[in-house]
């Protein structure tokens, strides 16, 4: 289990990583992609944890509120739900 919270905290940061790159957004076709690409990564390690899981983050997860569910995670998870 502490490793699908790991693995969603890296997805979600790297979400941010991809919106705040300002190279990034020149080339709009690669930038869609790349967000599409991080979205489902992070659709597939929503899916992948252990129920039940904290009914916030369920929300937040559910959303899209994906900067609210990283708050969430790195206040909240030191690993573990």
């Amino acid at each position: 289990m502490e490793s699908a919270i790991v693995d969603l905290r890296e997805a979600l940061r790297e979400r941010l990583a991809i919106i705040h790159n300002e190279d990034s957004r020149r080339d709009e076709v690669k930038h869609i992609a790349r967000l599409r690409a991080v979205s489902e990564k992070i659709d597939s390690l929503q899916a992948a944890l252990p129920q039940p899981i904290d009914p916030r983050l369920k929300h937040y997860l559910e959303r899209k509120s994906y900067d609210k569910a990283l708050e969430y995670l790195e206040a909240n998870c030191s690993g573990a739900l």
